[in-house]
Order: C-alpha cells, then sequence, then structure tokens
C-alpha cells in the first residue's frame, strides 16, 4: 500500500507500507522533524502534477517520471521480509509483484537510494536525539496551484491583466500523436521532450515480471521453466503484452 503525503512546504512523500503496518503520521512527522505542521494527504492535483497519477494510484514506480526526481520515499522495513511485494504500475488496474531486491535494482536504476523504515517506532525526538529520518526530507519546496507568483510592475508600465498560472510543479505534457506510423521517429515516443523512453521502461518491468512468473508457475506445474518456456513461446507473449503495458 503507497500513499502520497505533503508538508506544509509542498515537499512530496511516497510512503510504501504493508498492509497491517500502523503509521502514526504526528510521530513520523516528528521523526522527519517537521514540527507542528508535520505531513497530510497530499492534493491529488499536485499528485497528478508531480507524481502524474491520481488518488489511487500512487506506486513507488511514479519515480521514474522525471517530474518526480525530488520526492521522497520511504519504505517499510516489513517489505524485506516478504517474497514479493505488491504496486501498481502508475495505474490501480494492475498490479505487480516483484521482491524487494528487484525493487531495490529498479530504485537504483533511477538514481534512488532505497531507504527501509520502522513505521511503526517511535523513538524519543528532542534537543538531546535529533530527528532520526529528517535525511529523507526532500530539499527545496513545491509550490501548489493555490500559490502565484506577483511579478512587481513599475510605476510607468502599463497596467495589463495577466491571468494566474500554476508555478513551481512541472507541466504534464501529453504524449504526441503521430499520424503516420511509418514516419514515427523515436522523439515521438518519449512521453516528454527530456522524459523517460516509454519502451525502455515497459521492457524493464517485463524482465523482473516474467522471471518470477516462470519460476512460480514451474514449481507450481512442475515443469521445467526450459520447457514452460517452450511450451507458452514466451517471447511472442513479451512482445504481445509489450504494447498494452506501455499504453498504460
Amino acid at each position: 500500500m503507497s500513499c502520497g503525503f505533503q508538508d506544509k512546504k509542498h515537499r512530496l512523500y511516497i510512503v510504501s507500507a504493508l498492509a497491517d503496518t500502523k503509521v502514526d503520521m504526528k510521530i513520523l512527522s516528528q521523526r522527519l522533524g517537521l514540527g507542528k505542521g508535520g505531513v497530510r494527504m497530499a492534493p491529488e492535483e499536485n499528485l497528478r502534477q508531480v507524481l502524474q497519477v491520481p488518488l489511487g494510484c500512487v506506486t513507488p514506480f511514479a519515480l521514474f517520471n522525471e517530474s518526480a526526481s525530488a520526492v521522497s520515499l520511504l519504505l517499510d522495513q516489513g517489505l524485506k521480509s516478504k517474497q514479493s511485494c505488491y504496486f501498481h504500475p502508475l495505474t490501480n488496474d494492475v498490479t505487480i509483484a516483484l521482491s524487494s531486491s528487484n525493487l531495490d535494482k529498479f530504485l537504483l536504476s533511477i538514481g534512488k537510494q532505497p531507504a527501509y523504515v520502522d513505521l511503526e517506532a517511535s523513538p524519543v525526538v528532542g534537543k538531546d536525539n535529533p530527528p532520526d529520518l529528517a535525511d529523507l526530507v526532500p530539499s527545496g519546496a513545491f509550490c501548489s496551484s493555490e500559490e502565484s507568483v506577483e511579478n512587481p510592475t513599475p510605476k510607468d508600465a502599463p497596467q495589463v491583466n495577466v491571468p494566474k498560472e500554476k508555478t513551481c510543479l512541472p507541466e504534464v505534457k501529453a504524449k504526441p500523436k503521430v499520424q503516420n506510423k511509418g514516419a514515427e521517429s523515436s522523439e515521438s515516443k518519449v512521453l516528454t521532450n527530456n522524459g523517460p523512453n516509454v519502451e525502455i521502461f515497459a521492457s524493464d518491468v517485463l524482465e523482473v515480471i516474467f522471471p518470477l512468473f516462470l519460476s512460480e508457475a514451474s514449481k507450481k506445474l512442475n515443469i521445467k521453466q526450459e520447457e514452460l518456456t517452450q511450451i507458452l513461446k514466451l517471447d511472442d507473449f513479451k512482445r504481445r503484452a509489450a504494447p498494452d503495458l506501455e499504453s498504460v
């Protein structure tokens, strides 16, 4: 289970925990050193602009987006004891199962250091005991859509009414439509001008999923993985599954 939170400076956090882990947000705020403001549920508009996912779809995979590079991820240490961890791949229509080690590989591949935390701990925080999770607070701050930037206008300059714009949060750009598939360039397969490549991401996800699938299926069916690969024609199956995942 993953949830999105923000502090009073609009810095965003993803907390991913086991369903039975009890997280006291007041204690967590103290451990992060956030003072009275603490953390609260992030509004959907900020989730869409930064993580590029709606409510109910928050996931560590959202950190793949460049707009989420400054988001902090806190992982329940209980995830490391589980054979599989379950997360949504940017949509709650699908759930992906992977081990904590494979999750770590994904996070490291996008430049994120995995941070596993005892979310149920309640250490004393005070003058002689600094917040133990302060290092996980993101640097900088996001501006919410409710805030605007006021630019001073010289006295002699003509007065122009300019509509207020949402600032600081990155704009989400739609994937451009291609009229001629034959003329489709590599740039058209990119979410934004400098964004992540969808095909590479889908390929990486499938490379994680299928070995796990083969391992579990071969055990239950009592068939060698090599034989199961031939029966299922796994390469063809991957090719058929890739476009669906890219579309998601």
